[in-house]
């Protein structure tokens, strides 16, 4: 019972970590180191993140530089940032590449919110779907009726305890997109 119970734990942790990723990725109006983690360039013929490349800094709110430690890879960030859906525009002076991060405009803060609840609302679905699970494993484990019982009530509080961490990341991802 106990290693149902810890593997479920497991499995929503994961499901909360790819929301925090997933949020960490989605453009607000500062900069972070972040934005950039999803992309890859070509490395020598591997696909490699940005960050493992080149030294990447946030010197203002509304400033990333990033500085490649080998300066042939400029013009492939550079491509990489400008092919992402981020809406960035890279500059660079062929030694370090700057990328200035403008205001968001009213529209696009929703439509960044409108995702955010997307994507907090598909994690919540997530988590139910591993309780479900969890309950199935629970029945063909066998345990008595009381055991069972005791169990669904143990894994209906992990539930509830992780849908509202969600709820806590999601609002914290709102603010940052709203404020100004």
């Amino acid at each position: 019972m106990e290693s149902i119970k810890k593997a479920c734990e497991e499995r929503m942790n994961k499901t909360l970590s790819a929301l925090k990723e997933e949020f960490a990725a989605l453009r607000t109006g500062r900069a972070s180191p972040a934005l950039l983690d999803r992309l890859r360039i070509d490395y020598y013929g591997q696909k490699s993140p940005i960050s493992q490349v080149a030294t990447i800094s946030v010197p203002e709110a509304r400033l990333i530089v990033i500085q490649p430690w080998d300066k042939a890879l400029i013009v492939e960030i550079e491509k990489a940032i400008q092919k992402s859906e981020l809406g960035l525009n890279p500059s660079n002076d062929g030694k370090v590449i700057r990328i200035s991060i403008p205001p968001l405009t009213e529209q696009r803060r929703k439509e960044l919110v409108k995702s955010a609840k997307a994507s907090a609302e598909s994690s919540r679905v997530g988590i139910r779907n591993i309780r479900r699970d969890s309950l199935e494993d629970l029945k063909k484990a066998g345990f008595s009726e009381d055991e069972n019982k005791k169990a669904e009530e143990e894994l209906q509080k992990t539930t509830d305890s992780f849908i509202v961490l969600i709820n806590k990341v999601l609002e914290e991802k709102e603010k940052e997109i709203l404020e100004v």
